[in-house]
């Protein structure tokens, strides 16, 4: 199973917290981040999206279907990501779309099995792998990556 956590864009900073949007920067890192995204996704990559508006907008970035699931909305636990995207066990890809601190939570859940405050960078993603051997299995980092690394 592969699965990348990405980060909504930068947002403003306003209330009700589920309909902040995206800034004019916060567009051009999802923007960023989609074409880079899109040109190496797996095929059948499972898109689920948090319900709020700037996950919302930066996944509408990549111009792909996506399925918007409450479980991974803001304050979601890391655990339920991982039950809602079934890892390690899922087949193929899962890409979520979601949010500060859940994201890094389970970055390092996936990485060490202990939660950790990780930060995942507004609009950046974290690509990580889940390979089965011979005496269990094996977690990959495969990609740290940040809008303001990717080139235009």
């Amino acid at each position: 199973m592969e699965l990348i956590l990405w980060r909504h864009a930068e947002a403003e900073d306003t209330f009700p917290d589920m309909d902040r949007i995206l800034t004019a920067k916060g567009h051009q890192q999802a923007e960023k981040m989609a074409a880079w995204l899109k040109s190496r996704l797996p095929k059948n990559t499972r898109i689920l999206v948090s319900p709020a508006k700037r996950t919302q907008q930066t996944a509408h970035a990549l111009g792909l279907n996506f399925s918007t699931l409450e479980a991974i909305a803001p304050g979601a636990s890391a655990q339920d990501v991982l039950n809602a995207v079934d890892w390690p066990n899922a087949e193929g890809c899962v890409l979520v779309v979601g949010h500060q601190p859940t994201l890094g939570m389970v970055a390092s859940l996936v990485l060490t099995d202990e939660i950790h405050a990780l930060s995942v960078k507004k609009g950046a993603i974290w690509w990580l792998a889940n390979k089965p051997r011979t005496l269990g299995s094996q977690t990959l980092l495969r990609a740290v990556i940040a809008p303001d690394l990717v080139n235009d």
